[in-house]
């Protein structure tokens, strides 16, 4: 139950974009900039995790996690793809974001039953901390699929279900926690090497598209700090 209130936060990302109208050009490379600054902090912030774990299975997971994005683009390139109202080449492009985001769901799924393994109030702690650090992180998916073109009742959509395998994963890695354990920080690692992969390849390529290298790359370092910020302070 607190996996799955944790995966509705992700949800409330997603609000601000109800009451935002007539998105300007500019205004959503922006978005796409700043989504992608929230993607590497959250990176960032699993890799810190990580380290403190196993920096070799950390390491194997960044490299098969920027594999996945390979294979994945690789997969889809040719196929006539749409999700809700967005065609061609930026389905493709959500469709990916989309499937990364929700893999990296899976560690933060873990991390909450692990911790219920340990004691129950490590646990509540972990579930509220994940529940707030989801915010921004729909706000990221939500950023990222506007500048796509999709609606707000298909952001608040995608967000929630972004963060669907966290109430999944947290049941068997509770029961199972020695098991599941010693994978966070592969699992971390794969979600960070995914992250910044799809960052680096795709999001701010196609957001220099609307704004200057500049305001790009400033764009992205606020987001970085934003993101690291947030869940220091957690």
């Amino acid at each position: 139950m607190y996996a799955l209130v944790s995966d509705l936060a992700t949800g409330i990302g997603a609000i601000p974009f109800f009451f935002i109208k007539d998105i300007k050009k500019k205004i959503l490379g922006f978005l796409e900039a700043l989504a992608g600054g929230l993607m590497m902090g959250a990176s960032f912030n699993l890799i810190f995790e990580g380290i403190n774990l196993n920096i070799l299975l950390l390491n194997i997971g960044m490299i098969l996690g920027i594999l996945l994005v390979v294979a994945s683009n690789n997969f889809l390139n040719g196929k006539e793809l749409a999700l809700g109202n967005i065609r061609g080449i930026s389905a493709k492009r959500a469709i990916l974001f989309l499937f990364i985001m929700t893999a990296h769901s899976f560690a933060e799924g873990i991390a909450i039953g692990v911790s219920f393994g340990g004691r129950e109030n490590l646990g509540i702690l972990t579930s509220v901390a994940i529940a707030i650090h989801n915010i921004p992180e729909g706000l990221a998916i939500s950023l990222y699929l506007i500048s796509q073109g999709a609606s707000p009742i298909a952001c608040l959509f995608w967000s929630i279900f972004s963060s669907l395998p966290q109430p999944i994963m947290a049941v068997p890695s509770y029961i199972l926690v020695e098991i599941f354990k010693p994978i966070l920080p592969f699992g971390f690692g794969f979600a960070a090497g995914a992250m910044i992969y799809l960052v680096l390849w795709d999001i701010i390529p196609s957001s220099l598209k609307s704004v200057s290298q500049e305001f790009n790359s400033i764009t992205i370092i606020l987001g970085t700090l934003l993101m690291i910020t947030f869940y220091k302070l957690l």
